[in-house]
């Protein structure tokens, strides 16, 4: 007798991510992903793009889940937001959590809704106490509604508020601390904040609890010039920079191995340009293991 396939989804046990190279995997790598094995430990996918009912996406998705460790990543959830929070966003979430049994699930620190309508970008938040209550507040309903803990990614910084009672480090770590949230540490945007809001690289790692850090990103950006000063934009749509794989070595030096994403969004390479991104991050990986060893 053929088990159905929902009781086959809910016996499905969440594969842990490795401490290891994942890529983001977009639509247009489907059938490269599905033609064969996959030299990567794990996938992550923007969860939104699967909260369909069915459909050739959420099969491949499946397919894939089958064979390697999948990670969500969110950029929906409006967590910063003083709008109420999106029930049907959460229960479709919830949903594709339920099917497809991530190793981790992720969101942004930010907000990108106001009165109902939504901007197509992640905006920045007012480090303070008030926002702080604010998020866990939001942040615990969410986590107890999904029945997971978020990792929270910190956002690429283009301006500051100028009323703050925390760094950003030092509000991840306290949002943290308080909701039981985990941290994903982005450090291409880590590069962009530090080169456009003047901050300290290395005093932001020395601030952050590790302990906390469950995934690290990496992606490419790019430089333009207004009037007389340059400012770095978080494409996703290039390699990792010279400079970003550096301040990942110091991340590794700093906090050890943890999962690490290459992210690539937009001009999309082929297949095996991005495949060679993630070796890359791979060596830099484990000669760090060889140097702690």
């Amino acid at each position: 007798m053929t088990t159905p396939r929902s009781s086959q989804l809910s016996r499905r046990v969440a594969a842990p991510i490795p401490a290891c190279a994942g890529v983001g995997l977009r639509s247009a790598h489907h059938g490269d992903a599905l033609a064969g094995p996959v030299p990567v430990g794990w996938l992550e996918v923007h969860s939104e793009n699967y909260f369909g009912a069915g459909g050739p996406p959420l099969r491949y998705l499946e397919t894939l889940r089958d064979a390697l460790p999948i990670s969500l990543h969110g950029v929906g959830l409006s967590l910063g937001s003083t709008d109420p929070l999106d029930s049907e966003h959460l229960r479709q979430l919830k949903h594709l959590i339920g099917r497809v049994e991530p190793g981790l699930v992720s969101e942004h620190l930010s907000w990108s809704s106001q009165g109902g309508r939504y901007l197509n970008d992640l905006l920045p938040l007012p480090y303070t106490e008030a926002t702080l209550l604010h998020l866990c507040d939001r942040l615990n309903r969410v986590q107890d509604f999904l029945g997971r803990t978020l990792l929270i990614e910190n956002p690429a910084g283009y301006l500051q508020y100028r009323e703050a009672d925390y760094s950003e480090s030092g509000f991840l770590n306290e949002l943290a601390r308080r909701s039981g949230c985990g941290i994903l540490l982005d450090v291409n945007n880590l590069y962009v904040s530090s080169h456009n809001l003047h901050w300290n690289a290395a005093d932001y790692l020395a601030e952050l609890d590790g302990e906390r850090v469950g995934e690290l990103h990496l992606a490419g950006h790019a430089l333009r010039t207004i009037d007389t000063a340059s400012l770095l934009l978080d494409t996703h749509a290039g390699p990792v920079a010279a400079s970003v794989w550096q301040l990942f070595r110091q991340v590794l030096q700093r906090f050890g191995r943890r999962p690490t994403l290459i992210e690539w969004d937009a001009d999309l390479p082929a297949w095996p340009v991005l495949l060679n991104e993630a070796a890359k991050a791979d060596e830099l990986l484990e000669t760090n293991d060889a140097c702690i060893a």
